[in-house]
């Protein structure tokens, strides 16, 4: 019965009319230089939105069509659908402005790119209706949850997955689940369903990120078309089923190190938002209970600034380091070493934890005052800490992989 019920479900979900042709995709569209300084443009106005977002929980709408008009959604779409196929280095150069303006804004729209790149490593087929909208926004969850089953025509998709950044504001939902058969060992997979498919569970209430909306999303017996499903081997690795994409530099990276590398420089943006939030008060302000009657004036505050900056120039080199090594073993199509790919990690943790110790140096020198929700500071230090504690970007946990590996012994994660 369930066959029979899903076989006419499938086609209201899913149209197999809907196809994109590479004629259909406007020819004019920014450069890559053009959208940078589109951005760099836009990052005040992104930032006089920081509170209300933060405030609702979710990214102001404004800000989401505004950075749509930019072209920033498509930097991971492949370019037959109208999207840059970008490099690791420009998602890291955006990521530095977008954190520069609200960290939880840039986090939400990394979390498009790296699920755009995911649907890349789709059969064509389904990346013909994901990408129908040349102005689409995927969010996604990689962590296994839920299960899917087969039915005629396809699958059946039951679970909820948590932590789901960007939901309210997208199209699509690329998410990770088990595969069940009978006689068959359960097999991690990747499926992507429209939003329109899922129920949003608004529980996303925390200290930090708030802005990022990252709700829970549910299923119940949803289909999903045979295309619209592939291993999560194929994408850890990866090992794409997608033709088309097959011969494009961007897809050779393996999804953690894409995913991270392209992440990462959030966390150099947040830090020169709190250098911003920092020297935007300091003019006439005093050092309370001291004689200073000017806060530049004190030898403690050349210290607190300099070391900041410093930390904020080291972070900013390991995420270029990142990305230049991603980008380097894409173009030459190498196999990845196990000590490269766990240094990506590494450097992905430090880049995280010099960042923090920036904004909190800034923080601590930033007064008693800077504790109101008005000023923005308290929300980078509250944000990047957030970001901080996630187990991808984890110091401490990336450095220990990187050690283990230094000393001969395989890496205790499949993330690397």
């Amino acid at each position: 019965m369930l066959w029979v019920r899903w076989s006419n479900v499938r086609h209201k979900l899913f149209p197999s009319e809907v196809k994109v042709s590479i004629t259909e995709i406007p020819r004019q569209q920014p450069t890559l230089e053009q959208l940078k300084i589109s951005l760099a443009e836009l990052v005040p106005v992104l930032r006089e939105k920081a509170a209300w977002s933060e405030e609702n929980r979710r990214i102001h709408e404004d800000s989401i069509q505004a950075l749509s008009e930019t072209g920033i959604f498509k930097l991971r779409m492949p370019r037959r659908y109208g999207g840059y196929e970008s490099n690791t280095k420009t998602l890291v150069d955006v990521a530095i402005d977008l954190g520069r303006a609200d960290g939880a804004l840039a986090w939400t729209v990394s979390t498009y790119w790296i699920a755009s790149w995911i649907v890349g490593l789709f059969p064509d087929a389904a990346q013909d209706q994901v990408f129908s909208d040349p102005g689409t926004r995927i969010c996604g969850a990689v962590s296994p949850s839920g299960t899917v089953v087969p039915v005629e025509g396809g699958y059946l998709l039951n679970g909820s997955w948590h932590f789901v950044s960007g939901a309210w504001h997208a199209n699509w939902q690329e998410l990770a689940t088990v595969l069940l058969r009978p006689g068959q060992e359960p097999e991690p997979v990747i499926v992507a369903v429209p939003m329109s498919s899922l129920q949003i569970v608004d529980d996303w209430h925390t200290s930090g990120m708030s802005a990022s909306g990252s709700v829970t999303t549910t299923a119940k017996d949803v289909f999903v078309p045979l295309t619209h499903l592939v291993p999560l081997e194929a994408a850890i690795r990866p090992n794409a089923v997608s033709e088309t994409n097959a011969g494009a530099e961007i897809w050779r990276s393996p999804t953690i190190l894409a995913g991270s590398a392209a992440t990462v420089g959030i966390l150099v943006g947040m830090a020169k938002a709190a250098l911003d939030a920092f020297f935007e008060r300091m003019p006439d302000r005093p050092i309370r209970y001291t004689d200073y009657e000017h806060q530049a004036e004190a030898p403690i505050t050349h210290i607190q600034v300099g070391t900041a900056t410093m930390k904020t120039e080291q972070a900013e080199y390991h995420a270029y380091h990142a990305a230049a090594l991603v980008d380097a073993k894409a173009a030459s199509g190498e196999p990845w070493t196990i000590q490269e790919r766990a240094r990506v990690r590494a450097d992905e943790g430090w880049a995280t934890r010099l960042a923090k110790q920036a904004v909190d140096l800034y923080a601590s020198a930033s007064g008693g005052s800077s504790i109101y929700k008005h000023e923005p500071i308290q929300r980078i230090l509250r944000d990047i800490h957030a970001i901080s504690v996630h187990p991808m970007f984890s110091p401490d946990s990336n450095t220990e992989t990187f050690g283990r590996v230094l000393c001969g012994l395989e890496p205790n994660t499949m993330f690397i």
